[in-house]
């Protein structure tokens, strides 16, 4: 492309140059002539018609905007504006005049109106607008204050101490009451201005007019004495649910800038005490912690905090450890008021109780921790509310050694729980035991009689069982343990206690009665247990017979390849018959297996019966029974989904392959070849490279 466009024809310099100074000479003209156009356009008065002639054009003008506009109040204002301007006083009190008759509730045209009248100096023009004003508008405090203001600027106190009484007449809010003690203060009367503060506590008896008045009285009055005195009416003649956080933040801060601390630091106790921060001393709580606003909680936080910082810096070690202590209460107290039936919370506050606190103050916080009954009828919402129970009646006996207070919280608690629906078991034991520590044996088997009636858990018979076999009482031992089997005739622990109970007593015919009653029950949790217990017993009675028998029995139920191990044990001992008859039944029982084609079951009955050959047989028998054993080959085979079937790829398992076993077909002949062809080679490699070497 070409550039010819863009190059410059004429080099030669301008015929007319410009200047820096022509370039701001020429921004300036036009800057004055835009503020011109903007702006108002000044007109050149000559003569004092000409004058009048402009005022009358404005004149015009604005009260042809007021006709169009007549409540626009800004418009009336700069018509009175611009009459004072002219010096045309009367025209301007006439405008505002006639400007209270379109609006006379508007504040603000009653304080342009008094303004106009002060800054001409028509005091008593002024004072007439602000008595009209404050007559018509006696709520707006703005035309009170300026109206005082006014009274005292002329230096006629009198009468604003008039127009302060009149306001008063009206109970205005707090700030005005401050400022007329003030005002009396800058009179120098200072018992007038303590007479408005009375006046105010009394007309508005509440924290903050009180605390308005101890802070006037200690900054503006310097007076402490009446400030103190001030700060302990607010606590004793208002209501205690009125007084917040902020007046003993306040009247402790008072006494510590004084040098009072003690008196500071009692103020604290009675502001913890009274707002339970963290106290467990009593549970009589001053406010519905619902009806504490969030400010007040921030207050009483902020209190303690001042409480912390005051103790640290005045305190002693004892005083830091209260406050610890304190702090530790009242974040277990804010914890149950969040979650009542948050039982590890009362179990921690508790024990704090314990190692820190009263006897009173642990018996209040477990009284108010089991008054929170859990709100529903399950087992789960119980646990945690029954260990409250437990642990308050063991500090009783333990700590406070009161076991019959004990009893009575065991028994309170017993009464407490829904037993139709559930009950705890290790709660009637406890109680039960409580009662043996006091020697009362009737009464802890009145318990355990009550609670097998009501709850009937095996853990209740067990115990009571123990309870009665410790002291000897064999035959009510007897009677439990029918009324145990009765109740649960599956259980064959406690078909085998019962039957070891009679062998240890020498009954060894109940006990064989007992056993074999047992193993002809229909339904049994662990037969095998009861089975290898009525066998153990026949063999240490020496009855060889028996137990053999029992062992066939327990085969013609079972098969299972332990018991079949187990019995030819049997007979491999002094008790039994010999080795001989072992390895027969050790053959049966490879017979029987081989049968039902149980591999894993086989290899593990020749592995005993290997071992015990090596213990009490021959090398010759050994050799025989390792013949039997089988090899563990490798195989692979297609994984399948159980649900949908699908393939899911190859898997690698071991198959044991017996010499006897007849289904060892083409594969297993295919791998014996494979191993002779592979041990051939083998041989033939050998015997090369002996020729090489040779």
């Amino acid at each position: 492309m070409s550039n010819r466009g863009n190059q410059v024809k004429n080099r030669a310099p301008a015929a007319i140059q410009i200047s820096a100074e022509q370039l701001i000479r020429e921004a300036s003209e036009r800057q004055d002539l835009t503020s011109n156009v903007a702006g108002v356009v000044v007109n050149k008065v000559n003569d004092a018609e000409e004058y009048q002639s402009q005022l009358r054009l404005r004149r015009k003008t604005f009260e042809d905007e007021i006709r169009r506009q007549r409540e626009h109040l800004g418009t009336w204002v700069k018509y009175a504006n611009f009459e004072e301007e002219n010096k045309e006083l009367e025209r301007a009190r006439s405008i505002y005049e006639r400007a209270l008759e379109v609006d006379h509730r508007g504040p603000l045209l009653w304080l342009k109106y008094a303004e106009f009248e002060m800054r001409n100096e028509f005091v008593n023009h002024a004072r007439n607008v602000w008595d009209r004003a404050v007559s018509i508008l006696p709520r707006v405090d703005q035309l009170w204050y300026k109206y005082t203001y006014m009274e005292e600027m002329v230096g006629d106190l009198p009468k604003a101490r008039a127009v302060w009484e009149r306001w008063m007449e009206w109970q205005p809010d707090d700030n005005a009451w401050l400022s007329f003690a003030r005002f009396e203060g800058r009179c120098g009367d200072l018992v007038l201005a303590k007479n408005v503060l009375e006046r105010y506590c009394a007309s508005y008896p509440s924290v903050r007019s009180y605390l308005k008045y101890a802070r006037w009285a200690e900054y503006d009055a310097k007076d402490v004495v009446l400030s103190r005195e001030v700060y302990e009416r607010t606590l004793s003649e208002l209501e205690i649910e009125e007084v917040n956080a902020k007046v003993f933040k306040y009247f402790a801060s008072f006494e510590e800038r004084h040098g009072e601390y003690e008196r500071a630091r009692i103020i604290y106790m009675h502001a913890v005490d009274t707002f339970k921060l963290g106290q467990g001393n009593s549970h009589k709580v001053t406010e519905d912690a619902d009806e504490v606003d969030d400010n007040e909680k921030s207050r009483r936080v902020d209190l303690y905090k001042a409480y912390v910082a005051f103790e640290k810096k005045f305190g002693n070690k004892e005083g830091v450890e209260n406050l610890i202590l304190t702090k530790q209460r009242a974040e277990y107290r804010a914890k149950v008021e969040a979650d009542p039936t948050d039982y590890d919370s009362w179990l921690e506050w508790t024990k704090l109780e314990e190692t820190h606190g009263s006897p009173a103050d642990v018996r209040d916080v477990f009284e108010r921790a089991v008054a929170n009954i859990p709100p529903a009828n399950d087992k789960k919402f119980w646990r945690r509310y029954i260990y409250v129970w437990i642990n308050y009646a063991l500090y009783e006996e333990l700590e406070m050694e009161d076991s019959a207070q004990a009893i009575k919280v065991y028994n309170a608690c017993l009464g407490v729980i829904p037993h139709k629906s559930f009950s705890f078991a290790k709660l009637w034991v406890l109680t039960a035991k409580c009662h043996i520590r006091r020697r009362d044996l009737k009464a802890a088997r009145a318990v355990m009689g009550r609670a097998i009636g009501l709850c009937g858990k095996e853990s209740l018979f067990k115990e009571y069982i123990k309870f009665e076999l410790a002291l000897g009482e064999v035959d009510r031992c007897r009677t439990l343990y029918g009324k145990y089997l009765e109740t649960y005739p599956e259980n064959c622990e406690a078909w085998k206690k019962f039957s070891e109970l009679e062998e240890s007593v020498g009954e060894v015919d109940r006990c064989r009665a007992l056993l074999e009653l047992a193993v002809g029950q229909q339904s049994l949790d662990m037969p095998e247990v009861l089975w290898k217990g009525f066998i153990d017993f026949e063999i240490n009675q020496g009855e060889g017979d028996k137990a053999r028998a029992l062992f066939e029995r327990l085969l013609e139920k079972t098969g299972h390849v332990k018991v079949w191990i187990s019995f030819a044990n049997f007979e491999a001992t002094e008790v039994g018959k010999g080795v001989s008859a072992a390895r027969d039944v050790y053959q049966k029982a490879y017979d029987r297996l081989k049968e039902d084609d149980l591999r894993e079951e086989r290899v593990m009955l020749l592995d005993a019966w290997r071992t015990m050959e090596k213990e009490q047989g021959s090398a010759e028998k050994v050799a025989e029974v390792e013949a039997k054993l089988p090899r563990r080959i490798k195989k692979k085979r297609m994984k399948t989904d159980l649900h949908t079937g699908a393939e899911l790829g190859w898997e690698e398992y071991y198959e044991f392959v017996f010499p006897d076993d007849k289904k060892a077909g083409g594969n297993l002949k295919i791998l014996e070849m494979a191993a002779k062809w592979k041990k051939q080679q083998a041989e033939a490699q050998k015997r090369k490279a002996d020729d090489i070497s040779s």
